[in-house]
């Protein structure tokens, strides 16, 4: 009786047992759902908002021009595959370009949205849309990243922190090459990570990851050394269990890892510009900058000539002085701390707690400090290469940042404390309402420490702030509360006024007595005015604000 008691018995106990588990699936998958949902809503409300940025119509103009005419003509300082990635989207379009154009690579952007006959509100979007599924598929490698170290809790804290990421959503949303690049390296860490089981399976997927990255942007050449380091890592790992391989074969085996990654790598960049142009025809652009010291070394690289003439143009503008705006100043060059401080303002103050937090637990934690190489040397080589660079312009540079971050945060879950789930939760939460708030301004967010995005403008510039993406929402603005009125427009950005039904002139162009009526003004142009702007400015008074990046004066 007593057994048939228990049998009786068992099925709810069973039952029991098994709810718990099943809600935590349940939960598990409505959030790996429901946060990219979030961010695609974001993204997309966004994306069809606003107006081309500055680099955007360049991008689009050679994704065009690029593949319609097989040409490497157009844009030779970033390789080919970003924008490839961006074509796709327009291939759903009419977009062309003739073959006798013979404008620089911004008279082509402006030619391809604005004076072709093509819609400007239909291949914007349709250009950022591949971009746009890129940072979403992304977002699931750094929740599948975070769930490989910390577990289920882990992964969705890590996605979380990316999904609701201001930067990530506002460049997520934008034709250009900045968040395509990092998420490949963040793949490609990923990858090289799980290949410390399974190296057969993982290195070959890694080393096309990482050449996507270098095919993408240039500067993700600084993560190579690091990428192939982790590939001889993973292989020695793997290897460690098997007493028949010596500490030299070991060595070896890793080495050659590491150059069968390099190698495909290689391949991907080659074939990024095969396909453009199979014959690899190639002009050098005049006025090359000679390739000096150590840039003499980058010749030797195995890559395409066209990829190697690119690094001597990004040398050019490196070589060039820019002014920084940092904290309410002008400064006549770069300064080496422009993107720690930039990041402060631009990042959430839940994620600046969980950051640092994450990281010090993933070197603290004996369980954790294996994977210390693969996300945070990554990334602080990373950003220590985009400090050293000459153009603060702004986070954009360091927009791998929220992602190697996010994972590392992840580590905090493992800390076995009473208050850190409740610590956790709280400061996730606290992201969340910080990126909500600033829906749908995510290119000028900054936290509240700093003001929020309606104070942005006046610790930063560029695209922490005012990249043109308003233009169209000024031209409703001037139409729905300034009809008729005299519009005199400064604006900083790639955008055609006309195309958005601004009838404005130049107030720089006449003498400042005859400018009357309204003083429409890009931030970032306040935010470096000259002697004149500011003397306008100065007898001007701000009435208006258009997505906290144009400011609407009137001028008596």
């Amino acid at each position: 009786m007593l057994t048939e008691a228990i049998r009786e018995d068992a099925p709810p106990l069973l039952a029991a047992a098994r709810s718990p588990a099943r809600r935590c699936r349940w939960l598990l998958a409505l959030a790996v759902v429901a946060l990219p949902a979030g961010m695609a809503a974001a993204m997309l409300t966004t994306a069809v908002a606003q107006s081309p940025t500055i680099d955007e119509p360049v991008y689009i103009g050679t994704a065009i021009f690029s593949l319609e005419h097989h040409s490497l003509r157009y844009n030779p300082e970033h390789p080919p595959l970003g924008k490839l990635i961006i074509a796709t989207g327009l291939a759903f379009t009419d977009a062309h370009v003739d073959a006798g154009f013979t404008g620089d690579q911004t008279q082509l952007g402006r030619h391809v949205l604005y004076e072709s006959g093509h819609d400007p509100g239909r291949l914007l979007p349709a250009a950022r849309l591949p971009v746009i599924v890129l940072t979403l598929l992304f977002g699931l490698v750094v929740f599948a990243f975070a769930r490989d170290l910390t577990g289920s809790a882990g992964g969705v804290v890590a996605l979380a922190l990316y999904a609701l990421s201001p930067d990530v959503i506002a460049h997520g949303s934008l034709a250009t090459l900045d968040v395509p690049m990092a998420g490949f390296l963040v793949t490609s860490c990923w990858l090289l990570w799980r290949a410390r089981h399974h190296p057969g399976r993982y290195l070959p997927l890694a080393g096309l990851a990482l050449g996507a990255a270098v095919a993408t942007k240039m500067s993700a050449l600084a993560a190579v050394p690091v990428v192939l380091a982790l590939a001889g890592l993973s292989v020695r790992h793997a290897r460690r269990a098997d007493s028949l391989h010596r500490t030299l074969r070991r060595v070896g085996t890793s080495v050659a890892a590491a150059l069968g990654v390099a190698l495909i790598a290689v391949a991907v960049v080659w074939i990024s510009y095969l396909v453009v142009d199979p014959r690899l025809r190639w002009v050098p652009p005049a006025g090359l900058p000679p390739a000096e010291g150590l840039r003499a070394l980058t010749g030797l690289l195995p890559l395409p000539r066209p990829y190697l003439d690119g690094l001597r143009v990004q040398f050019g503008f490196e070589d060039q002085v820019w002014t920084t705006f940092l904290f309410g100043s002008v400064h006549v060059g770069a300064l080496w701390y422009y993107l720690p401080a930039a990041l402060l303002v631009k990042t959430p103050l839940g994620a600046l707690v969980l950051w640092p937090a994450g990281t010090g637990t993933m070197v603290a934690v004996r369980r954790l400090r294996p994977a210390a190489p693969y996300v945070v040397v990554p990334a602080a080589v990373l950003l220590a290469a985009a400090m050293t660079g000459s153009r603060d312009l702004g986070v954009r540079y360091a927009v791998f940042l929220p992602m190697f971050l996010a994972v590392a945060a992840a580590g905090v879950v493992t800390l076995r404390r009473r208050w850190t789930s409740v610590a956790v939760v709280v400061l996730v939460a606290f992201t969340a309402v910080s990126s909500l708030r600033t829906f749908p301004y995510y290119l000028p967010y900054a936290n509240e420490a700093f003001g929020g995005p309606a104070q942005t403008h006046r610790q930063l510039h560029d695209s922490n702030v005012d990249w043109g993406q308003d233009l169209g929402r000024l031209g409703e603005v001037l139409k729905e509360r300034y009809p008729g009125e005299r519009v005199w427009l400064v604006y900083k950005g790639s955008g055609v006024p006309a195309a958005y039904g601004i009838d404005a002139a130049d107030p720089l162009a006449v003498p400042p007595e005859t400018v009357h009526g309204l003083l429409v003004v890009s931030d970032s142009a306040i935010a470096k005015a000259d002697d004149r702007l500011s003397a306008l400015l100065r007898t001007s008074t701000p009435i208006d604000d258009v997505g906290h990046s144009i400011t609407i004066h009137r001028r008596p």
